[in-house]
């Protein structure tokens, strides 16, 4: 006769679930992975006799047309690992305020690529993520400037148009002089 087991211990137990955000800050968003992918893209080879370092995000920026657009997408997977780990929307305005200097500046023919050298947004959004995580509820006045700041500037751009065509309908509808 086989001796009967109690259900109750022999219930397998099983460790409670861990949240999306938790599992995203393991496997391929690590902080280890994102360190290497911010140094691969902006700081991993060296000038040799200088202190100039540069990744891959200089080098396809050589590339007319698409290279800064590859470079950007590629940006893009720490802003993505930086939300998909819960960072709060302001840290990520700047995660992507720094791709788009980088993006835009970088168009520039060489001048832009010497740019993406200097800026390492890849790098600055690494340390941003970094810092939002270990003090996750801290937003810095610095953030709150950055995010001031570009709304005034896309402010700005809106109201351009606006501001020309009130300039130019009251320089049509003057009289005429003679």
């Amino acid at each position: 006769m086989a001796p009967v087991r109690d259900p109750i211990s022999a219930a397998e137990v099983l460790p409670p679930s861990r949240s999306w955000r938790e599992k995203a800050a393991t496997g391929p968003f690590s902080d280890e992975h994102l360190d290497i992918l911010s140094h691969l893209l902006d700081d991993f080879l060296r000038i040799p006799g200088t202190p100039i370092r540069f990744g891959l995000d200089g080098i396809v920026g050589f590339i007319p047309g698409a290279g800064d657009i590859i470079a950007g997408l590629a940006s893009t997977i720490i802003i993505f690992a930086a939300w998909a780990r819960g960072v709060p929307y302001i840290v990520l305005a700047r995660m992507v305020l720094n791709v788009l200097i980088e993006t835009v500046v970088g168009a520039v023919p060489f001048v832009g690529n010497l740019f993406d050298i200097a800026w390492r947004a890849n790098r600055r959004n690494y340390k941003l993520l970094e810092g939002s995580i270990a003090d996750p509820r801290r937003h810095t006045l610095t953030s709150w400037l950055v995010f001031a700041a570009l709304a005034l500037v896309l402010i700005g751009i809106m109201l351009l148009p606006a501001l020309f065509l009130a300039w130019l309908w009251t320089d049509l509808h003057q009289p005429a002089r003679p």
